[in-house]
């Protein structure tokens, strides 16, 4: 297969240049939901299938509902990943691990104790002193909950030695682990009541306008995501600090990194907090391009994907192609009438890795199940094949002889499953984030199955 001459080393192997082919699957959806041996487990499988990335969702602390976008701390990871058993911590690391991350892991711990104090109450209806950051009144809370705040950090000390195992058990295998960063953070977090200046809030911490997305064809009202906006200006003017420690703790834990809502670092969709919609907003530039200049400055090895799906500006394309950036195709938004349409498998281009479908798409078997009949009669004429009964495994097919240097399919596909197996529905608040598999769901021809497309495709096999 022609090699391109397309700078994609952020997803093709450094000294071949071949493609390669991963893996959507989220640390909850292991049958443990831990950093465990079921995680090792799990690398062991995907590399005698030939996978060689295995993606996953934000490691943060997800909110009520289960998302992992809406984190009290873009830094912190979920407690509930640790291993039921883990070795004593050793003191002289820990302490170390603590000056490290002394930037965020002090206001965090601080944070979840005040909480806790005041009944989960988002911070801006905490008491004045705590609410505003008084000295005398943090002190005495360090104070008065010493062990408990100690408790926290040993807990994100044993969260992080767990990834750096899982880490290195996948580098050993040549599996590079691919992570997600939401663009913005949730209202109360740790971040923007440790930094309540890089945020657009009032006096009283509330903000003055929030995030979301103009209406469009798939949403009469847009959407109203509801987070702070940044104040860039502010941000730039510090040398964007706070993103690049968030992105050193990215590097930490990944080789790649997605950023979603990619968009939002050309311009972004501002909302008056007192608009219950998005229709009524306005869009304003942000310094995306000194941000992402910072940031390669800083994290050279670090590599970066745009998520750019949606309505997408040719401002967005140049950005994105600036620093070399892939950007992301969906199979499932491939069959329309527009021959222009990106996702569509022959336009699909080297600098983009193309998905069956991602975390907020129903299943390949799912969605094509949800089809009428010339609709289904549309995709095989897209698809350029005879009608099968097997869609997830053509979607796959057709992912691997893309053109994208690298294709991803979540497990779900892999293993041709029903809606039932969805990770998540945009706009729906309950019942999301909680799919896992079991071990007996695997089937032992699976790996083998799977090589054989990564080889016939031409793809990388992982070592």
């Amino acid at each position: 297969m022609q090699k391109t001459a397309v700078r994609c080393d952020v997803v093709m192997d450094e000294e071949t240049g071949t493609r390669r082919a991963g893996i959507l699957l989220h640390v909850t959806s292991l049958p443990s939901g831990r950093l465990n041996d079921d995680a090792r487990r799990w690398l062991d499988f995907m590399a005698n299938a030939g996978l060689s990335v295995w993606q996953v969702l934000p490691l943060v602390i997800p909110d009520a509902n289960d998302s992992p976008y809406q984190s009290p701390s873009a830094f912190a990871t979920d407690p509930r990943l640790l291993p039921r058993r883990d070795d004593p911590v050793n003191q002289s690391d820990f302490e170390e691990y603590c000056v490290k991350h002394a930037q965020w892991l002090d206001d965090f711990a601080l944070f979840q104790v005040i909480k806790r104090r005041y009944a989960q109450q988002s911070w801006v209806d905490w008491p004045d002193p705590w609410r505003h950051r008084d000295t005398k009144a943090l002190r005495t809370t360090r104070e008065q909950a010493g062990a408990e705040i100690l408790q926290i950090m040993q807990q994100q000390y044993r969260l992080d030695r767990a990834w750096a195992r899982i880490r290195g058990h996948a580098r050993d295998l040549g599996i590079e682990l691919f992570g997600d960063v939401p663009i913005f953070v949730a209202h109360d977090s740790a971040d923007t009541w440790s930094r309540p200046q890089d945020f657009l809030l009032d006096d009283e911490g509330q903000p003055t306008h929030v995030t979301g997305v103009p209406p469009d064809y798939f949403a009469e009202f847009g959407q109203r995501w509801g987070n702070p906006h940044y104040r860039w200006d502010k941000m730039q003017e510090n040398g964007f600090a706070w993103w690049i420690a968030r992105m050193q703790r990215q590097y930490e834990l990944f080789d790649m990194v997605r950023i979603d809502h990619f968009r939002g670092l050309v311009a972004v969709w501002m909302i008056e907090a007192a608009c219950p919609t998005a229709v009524e907003g306005f869009w304003e530039d942000t310094p995306g391009d000194a941000l992402l200049a910072r940031v390669q400055d800083a994290f050279p090895d670090l590599h970066i994907v745009a998520e750019d799906l949606g309505v997408i500006t040719e401002e967005v394309r140049k950005l994105r192609r600036k620093y070399h950036l892939p950007g992301m195709a969906v199979l499932q938004f491939a069959f329309d009438h527009f021959a222009d349409n990106p996702h569509k498998p022959g336009n699909i281009t080297p600098d983009t890795i193309v998905y069956t479908g991602t975390h907020d798409n129903d299943t390949c078997v799912g969605w094509f199940s949800k089809l009428q009949a010339h609709e289904k009669e549309f995709v095989f004429q897209v698809l350029e094949t005879a009608p099968t009964t097997d869609i997830a495994d053509l979607m796959i097919q057709t992912a691997m002889h893309s053109k994208a240097s690298l294709a991803m399919a979540p497990l779900q596909d892999f293993l041709g499953l029903g809606s039932k197996a969805r990770m998540n529905t945009p706009g729906v608040s309950e019942g999301n984030w909680r799919w896992r598999f079991e071990w007996d769901m695997l089937p032992e021809t699976l790996p083998e199955r799977i090589k054989h497309m990564i080889t016939e495709s031409g793809r990388l096999h992982a070592r």
